[in-house]
């Protein structure tokens, strides 16, 4: 019963396996790997994008910070909300990488709106030389509270972007399973909505730790790759983050794992929201979620096992309600969901 991430789970078999496969002689060293040749013919044909610039790193923070750096100058801001996972989870990387400033855009429901973003870009630029330059627009999908952006909702985010003239990145931790959630496609969501750039995750939903930086627009391409090396994330033995994102692709393992993570998601969303102790500050709509419970019944369940985030202390009330957070990955399954709601409704 362990929902507290799905950082925390197990590779896929099929991963490991390949990564065995890769083991195997000699390779170019630093991406020049026969694997990486075919990941990078495999992400264009997924994301029907024949010219996109296609890179991997090791972590999520990696991807983000250094794409984003590569999108910005370091007298601009980067737009993004307050609970986006480059502002509350990466420990002011992409500040440090860039050298610009976050803007914090109002949200709605943890995700930026049009109107929200065109109020933020509108304060910009208003103090000549004295102020920050507009610089990129960043979103996170699926967001850290668990909703999706809709395809309508980016495109009006990325419509403002563009009537401003600036780019816009999305942060695909959880890209699959943003993709299982709306029943899309990857270039639905990305170019075909006005997205410039994206981190395509995988260490969340079944790969060791490798992320895959796509630009639509492969002018980027040599700055990117000169940022990577120059901060350090560019791997000699690259062929081992080619071997998992390979894995990842074939056969689209990559939305089979994420839609039995969403699938778990849903059964234990349904459970929850059947009991009557239980409310959703946000309507989950993928594999992670916020709910709330009072605390004996958190205590209950976490003696049974179950391993998740609580957001405040258990000491106190046990009629309070505290708030809690579960996420599924791909190998939670439906025993994993039923013995937590069996532990809740003992």
């Amino acid at each position: 019963m362990f929902f507290a991430s799905d950082n925390s789970g197990p590779a896929h078999p099929s991963v490991m396996n390949a990564v065995m496969r890769a083991n195997e002689g000699f390779r170019f060293g630093y991406g020049a790997d026969e694997e990486m040749a075919r990941v990078t013919t495999m992400v264009r044909d997924l994301f029907e994008a024949p010219e996109a610039a296609v890179y991997l790193a090791a972590t999520g923070t990696a991807a983000n910070s250094i794409a984003l750096a590569t999108l910005t100058k370091p007298w601009e801001t980067i737009f993004c909300t307050k609970p986006s996972h480059i502002n509350e989870d990466e420990c002011n990387a992409p500040e440090f990488y860039s050298g610009a400033k976050l803007t914090l855009v109002g949200d709605d429901n943890c995700k930026m709106t049009a109107a929200t973003l065109r109020t933020a870009l509108d304060a910009e630029e208003t103090r000549g030389v004295h102020g920050p330059q507009r610089g990129p627009v960043s979103i996170t999908q699926v967001t850290e509270k668990g909703t999706v952006y809709t395809l309508d909702e980016i495109k009006a985010v990325t419509g403002i972007a563009r009537e401003f003239g600036v780019s816009t990145h999305l942060d695909g931790a959880r890209f699959a399973n943003a993709i299982v959630t709306l029943g899309c496609t990857p270039a639905e969501m990305t170019w075909k909505a006005g997205v410039d750039c994206v981190s395509f995750g995988g260490t969340k939903n079944g790969l060791m730790g490798v992320e895959a930086v796509i630009f639509f627009d492969p002018k980027h391409a040599w700055e990117f790759e000169l940022r990577r090396k120059r901060g350090g994330h560019l791997f000699s033995k690259h062929r081992y983050l080619s071997a998992q994102m390979e894995a990842y692709l074939t056969d689209n393992l990559w939305h089979e794992l994420a839609t039995s993570a969403n699938t778990s998601g849903k059964r234990l969303a349904d459970g929850l929201r059947a009991h009557n102790d239980v409310s959703f500050p946000n309507e989950p709509e993928a594999n992670l979620m916020f709910f709330e419970m009072p605390r004996g019944l958190h205590k209950k369940v976490q003696a049974a096992g179950a391993q998740y985030y609580v957001m405040g202390s258990l000491d106190g009330n046990d009629d309070e309600p505290v708030l809690g957070r579960l996420v599924c990955d791909w190998s939670v399954g439906s025993d994993g969901v039923d013995a937590f709601l069996a532990a809740l409704n003992a």
